[in-house]
């Protein structure tokens, strides 16, 4: 195979900034959640913030997990939309130095999407994300034959909230299916489980093979409260989960097994992109040879290793030596 992963996603380009409780407060948005504004709302909101300690990187959630594979040495490719302006071309070259294979066509008119991360003190992070372009990622930028050459494909939940970007997430798996590629999907945040909430439990039902959630999300989607039950019950449908706990580590279900995941003790300074990057390193896992618990080891500690710094990416990538050492 030529891929790991073929991830499908919003491409955004993330601008981080640290800010106090207080700032976060006077500029009014919900804590810890990711809210769609316009593009004056997040220029305001970037025009208040100190010019110093402000950093960007290619993001967005299915491109943080396709990072995290390269970072791995894993081969992925992508499918997100951008425009030719600086922030496209910034995402593009930004990708591309990764490793990552990005051939879809920008568009000649518009702005690419950005999403402004504001990180508060208790490393919870606040997302204000202006889609722009990459809301017009369409069935006709999915690559057919990239997919055939992948051994998995992996699925944002975003972009279930648009219907062009819906229409090529769907489009990416009926030719996963029709290749016998693998298919993952991300709930990627609860309040998505309000508004499409039936539509990710026909997908679980139907074609995805392996389902990313958090436990707030698993107990929107399930109604149950113990992680357990609910991971059990969207094992009934999805062929394996990996239910994310924080702190307390994850819960992997595969094969009528669960797999309890460690905990991985680290001070939390930013949180942005731990299950993205969760997700990543336990893709790159089970397609490099590794059994489902030493994958979610590995994804464990690449998620503390996340959570412990600022920004969605591996400051500081697991060497061979590393990996070896965290399978002993």
């Amino acid at each position: 195979m030529k891929y790991n992963v073929y991830g499908v996603g919003n491409a955004l380009v993330d601008i981080q900034a640290r800010v106090s409780d207080d700032v976060l407060l006077k500029l009014d948005f919900a804590k810890g959640i990711m809210t769609l504004v316009d593009e004056p709302t997040q220029q305001r909101v970037l025009q208040g913030l100190p010019t110093s300690g402000i950093n960007r990187c290619a993001g967005g959630s299915a491109a943080n997990t396709v990072i995290g594979i390269a970072q791995f040495g894993g081969k992925a490719a992508f499918a997100g939309k951008i425009a030719t302006d600086e922030i496209g071309e910034f995402f593009i070259k930004d990708m591309r130095k990764l490793g990552i294979a990005i051939e879809v066509p920008p568009t000649s008119g518009g702005q690419s999407g950005s999403c402004v991360v504001l990180i508060t003190e208790d490393a919870q992070r606040t997302m204000l994300t202006n889609l722009a372009v990459a809301s017009t990622l369409s069935p006709a930028d999915i690559n057919e034959d990239e997919i055939r050459q992948s051994e998995w494909i992996y699925v944002e939940g975003y972009l279930f909230t648009g219907e062009s970007t819906k229409a090529a997430a769907y489009r990416a798996i009926e030719i996963a299916k029709k290749y016998g590629v693998k298919v993952a999907l991300t709930v990627s945040d609860p309040f998505l489980i309000n508004l499409v909430g039936n539509e990710f439990w026909d997908l679980i039902r139907g074609p995805v093979d392996l389902l990313f959630c958090n436990l707030e999300e698993a107990r929107s989607l399930t109604k149950q409260h113990d992680p357990v039950d609910c991971a059990q019950l969207i094992h009934q449908h999805a062929t394996a989960v990996a239910l994310t706990l924080g702190p307390d580590g994850s819960l992997l279900v595969q094969g009528n097994q669960l797999i309890p995941i460690e905990g991985v003790s680290v001070k939390a300074i930013d949180t942005t992109g731990a299950g993205d990057m969760y997700a990543g390193a336990l893709l790159y896992g089970i397609t490099n040879g590794l059994s489902w618990k030493q994958a979610g080891h590995l994804a464990s500690h690449a998620a503390a290793r996340v959570v412990g710094q600022l920004g969605a990416r591996l400051q500081n990538t697991f060497s061979a030596a590393d990996i070896a050492e965290l399978l002993k």
